[in-house]
């Protein structure tokens, strides 16, 4: 018995909160609900509601985190399965695959290097600033 067939998927009505937790980009509906209701998800170019019904061949752009995605729409389905019959559901397109790779070696490139741990003399400092920052009016009194 293969896993597409413990997932029953479906050629019917889904909504788009329910495709979404279930394609796995969100761990709960309530989660995903809000993603669509915050302006985070996006279906043929339009902010929709959390019901709308989703087709087939349709696409979806969705941010999480830094990351955007734009993915089109295989297969229907309203049950959460494995990951593998997840990523089935849909297809990121190559553009969005390259353009979050870009987005990401330029965040890594523009990443303030550190040398590792900081030596005596920059704890120090750091501590001296915690310090500084952190009033404490009990510690005045002893």
């Amino acid at each position: 018995m293969s896993q597409e067939s413990k997932i029953q998927l479906q050629e019917s009505k889904v909504r788009l909160d329910k495709w979404l937790w279930a394609c796995r980009f969100y761990k709960t509906r309530a989660i995903a609900k809000a993603a669509i209701e915050g302006g985070k998800v996006h279906y043929q170019n339009q902010k929709p509601k959390p019901g709308k019904i989703v087709q087939i061949g349709e696409t979806v752009k969705l941010r999480q985190g830094f990351d955007e995605k734009t993915v089109v729409i295989k297969e229907l389905s309203d049950k959460r399965g494995p990951a593998k019959v997840a990523q089935t559901l849909y297809e990121e397109t190559k553009d969005s695959v390259k353009k979050r790779e870009e987005i990401a070696q330029m965040r890594k490139l523009s990443a303030p290097a550190t040398s590792g741990r900081p030596d005596k003399k920059q704890r120090r400092l750091i501590h001296r600033f915690k310090n500084i920052h952190d009033y404490n009016p009990d510690a005045e009194k002893q």
